[in-house]
C-alpha cells in the first residue's frame, strides 16, 4: 500500500493512501520511495568513501533524482525505475573503488534487478517504515526540504552554477535519515537545511541573471495572436530560451504559462518578436488550458497534471518531468541543445491560440529592480503612505480554501503593498488592485525560487531602517504552500531569523503535534485563520 502525505492536498490532511490526490499511482509512489531509499543508500557509501569517490557527481546526480520525486514532476514508472537503477549502478561502483564492505541492515545494502523485486523492496522502505511519529516527521520535514534544495541546485547546473557545499548537504541529509538521531540532532539538521536552501536559491537567481539579466518591471500582454503558437509550462528557462531560438522567423509564437510568467521580465527575452505574453492561470488550471490553447505544450519541470486524451498528441516533457504516454525530449549526451523541431512541427500543423483572455499585468519586482526603487519605497514608508508589506508569496492549488488568500488581497487595506512570487500570485495578480505614489500593491518578484527576492528586499529594507531584528520590519507573511520546493522555501525564511508566518491553507500533514508544536513555539507559525481574524492581525502587527 502507498503511503504519502508530501503535498499540501494529500487526502484528508493525513495521507494518500489507494491513489495520489496529485494523480500518482500506487506502483509511482513505490517506486518513488523505493527511489529516495536507493539515493540514501548511495549517500551513504559516499561519505563513507570519502575522497575516493566523486561527491560532486554523485551529488549531481542526487539532485536530479530527487527532483523526480517531487509533488506533479514524474509519474513515468519507466523513467524512475531507470534512476533507481542508475543510483544502484553508482552505489556499487563507489563500493568497489572505495573497497567497502557494508553489511545489513545498512540502508546501502541491497539489490534489485527486476520491476517486481522493486516493488517488494519498495513496500519495506517507505515512509511509515520509521515508527516513531516525531522521528518520522522530522525525517520528512527534511526531506522535503531537500528535494525542494535539489530541484533548484538543478535548475541553477542547467545553466552552468553549481556549488558543491549544496550537494554535500544533501549528501549528508539523506545519509542521517538512515541512522538513529536525536530529535535534537534532527532540529538541528532541519536548520541546516533552511540554511543551505537559502544558499540554493541565492544560487540560481545568479544563474538566471547571470544568464538572462534582471527582471525588469514589465508589462504582460494577456492576449493571444492569430499564428500557430507553443505554450512554455513549468520552471526552466534554458528549455524557453532554446524554444525561442529554434522559432525565430517561423511564424510561431511563443506563450508562457503558470510559473513561467516571469520570463517575460528578463531583458533577454524581449528581444524576441514572437514571444507573446502569457496565456493562463495557475497550474492546477491546465486541463482545461491546455485543451483550449490548441497548439503544442511543453512542460519544462514540475507542475503537471494528470494529461487528458484531447491535448495527449500534443503535450511534451523535458528536464526531469515525465508522464506515461507522453513523449519526452532528452537531454543530449553530447551537451548540444535539445531538440524541438518535433515540437514546432506540430505547431505548424495547429490553429492559433483560443483566447481565453486579454489585458496585460505587471511584474518583474525582483530584488535588483525594487533596489532602484528603494528611496521611493522608503520615502512612503516613512510618509506613512505605506503602512505595512505582506509577503504572499508560495504555491496556488485546487482547495477552495486557496479562496482566502484572493478574499485576503481584495480587503487589505489601500496603504498596504504585498510582495509576492510562486504560482500563489495567480490568486490576485489580476485584480485591479492600484497603486501608492505609483507603486503596484501587487510587487511580483518571479517563479517560487524568486522568495529568495523577497528576503533580500526586507533584509535590505532591515538595514536602511537600522533594525537588527528583521521581526521588526512592517511585514507580515502570509504564506500558501503546496509541495517540496515551498518547504524549502519556508525553511530558508525560518533560517533568516523569520518569525511570525502565517502558512495555509493548511499547515503539513507530516508535522506531528509535537513536531508541529516546536515550530510554533520557536517560530510562531501559525495557521491561516479566517480572513477578518487574520486581517485584524495583520493590521496590528500580529
Amino acid at each position: 500500500m502507498m503511503f504519502c502525505y508530501q503535498c499540501q492536498e494529500t487526502a484528508k490532511n493525513t495521507g494518500c493512501t489507494v491513489r495520489g490526490v496529485c494523480g500518482k499511482t500506487e506502483d509511482t509512489a513505490l517506486l518513488q520511495d523505493l527511489l529516495v531509499f536507493g539515493l540514501k543508500g548511495l549517500a551513504a557509501c559516499a561519505l563513507k568513501a570519502g575522497k575516493k569517490a566523486d561527491l560532486a557527481d554523485t551529488g549531481r546526480f542526487v539532485a536530479k533524482a530527487l527532483f523526480a520525486t517531487i509533488t506533479n514532476a514524474n509519474f513515468d514508472n519507466d523513467r524512475v525505475s531507470a534512476l533507481i537503477r542508475e543510483a544502484l549502478k553508482r552505489r556499487d561502483a563507489i563500493k568497489a573503488s572505495a573497497g567497502l564492505a557494508l553489511t545489513s541492515p545498512d540502508a546501502a545494502v541491497w539489490s534489485a534487478d527486476t520491476q517486481e523485486e522493486f516493488m517488494d523492496k519498495a513496500r519495506t522502505v517507505g515512509i511509515l517504515a520509521t515508527g516513531d511519529e516525531d522521528l518520522r516527521s522530522l525525517r520528512e520535514l527534511l526531506t522535503y526540504g531537500m528535494k525542494g534544495i535539489a530541484a533548484y541546485a538543478d535548475h541553477a547546473a542547467v545553466l552552468g552554477h553549481e556549488d558543491p557545499d549544496i550537494y554535500s548537504f544533501l549528501l549528508k541529509g539523506l545519509d542521517a535519515t538512515t541512522r538513529d538521531m536525536t530529535a535534537q540532532e534532527m532540529v538541528d539538521l532541519v536548520m541546516e537545511c533552511g540554511n543551505t536552501a537559502v544558499r540554493a536559491m541565492a544560487l540560481l537567481d545568479a544563474a538566471n541573471t547571470g544568464a538572462y539579466g534582471d527582471p525588469e518591471i514589465s508589462r504582460v500582454n494577456l492576449g493571444v495572436r492569430g499564428n500557430p503558437g507553443i505554450l512554455v509550462s513549468g520552471h526552466d528557462l534554458k528549455d524557453f530560451e532554446e524554444i525561442l531560438k529554434q522559432t525565430k522567423g517561423t511564424g510561431i509564437d511563443v506563450y508562457t504559462h503558470c510559473e513561467m510568467l516571469p520570463a517575460n521580465y528578463y531583458p533577454a527575452f524581449k528581444k524576441y518578436d514572437h514571444f507573446v505574453g502569457n496565456y493562463g492561470n495557475a497550474w492546477w488550471r491546465q486541463g482545461e488550458e491546455f485543451e483550449q490553447f490548441g497548439g503544442p505544450i511543453l512542460m519544462t519541470t514540475n507542475c503537471i497534471t494528470p494529461v487528458k486524451d484531447s491535448y495527449r498528441h500534443r503535450i511534451f516533457t523535458s528536464g526531469m518531468a515525465g508522464y506515461p504516454g507522453v513523449k519526452h525530449i532528452p537531454e543530449p549526451s553530447d551537451g548540444s541543445p535539445k531538440d524541438f523541431s518535433e515540437i514546432i512541427a506540430l505547431a505548424r500543423k495547429c490553429p492559433a491560440p483560443v483566447e481565453i483572455e486579454t489585458g496585460e499585468i505587471v511584474g518583474g519586482f525582483a530584488h535588483a529592480q525594487v533596489m532602484k526603487l528603494a528611496d521611493k519605497v522608503v520615502g512612503a514608508v516613512k510618509s506613512g503612505a505605506i503602512k505595512r508589506f505582506v509577503v504572499m508569496a508560495g504555491c496556488d492549488g485546487r482547495s477552495k480554501a486557496r479562496g482566502y488568500f484572493t478574499e485576503i488581497a481584495q480587503s487589505l487595506p489601500r496603504d498596504t503593498v504585498i510582495l509576492t512570487a510562486g504560482c500563489a500570485k495567480f490568486r490576485y495578480n489580476k485584480l485591479a488592485l492600484g497603486d501608492i505614489g505609483g507603486i503596484p500593491r501587487v510587487l511580483d518578484a518571479g517563479q517560487c525560487n524568486d522568495s529568495y527576492s523577497l528576503a533580500v528586499i526586507a533584509l535590505k529594507l532591515k538595514e536602511v531602517f537600522g533594525l537588527k531584528d528583521i521581526n521588526k520590519l512592517p511585514i507580515s507573511f502570509d504564506l500558501g504552500w503546496y509541495e517540496q520546493k515551498a518547504v524549502a522555501v519556508l525553511l530558508a525564511l525560518l533560517a533568516l531569523g523569520v518569525k511570525h508566518i502565517r502558512l495555509g491553507p493548511t499547515l503539513p500533514a507530516f508535522l506531528s503535534p509535537n513536531v508541529a508544536k516546536v515550530l510554533v513555539e520557536k517560530f510562531d507559525i501559525m495557521p491561516t485563520g479566517s480572513v477578518q481574524d487574520d486581517l485584524a492581525a495583520i493590521r496590528e502587527g500580529r
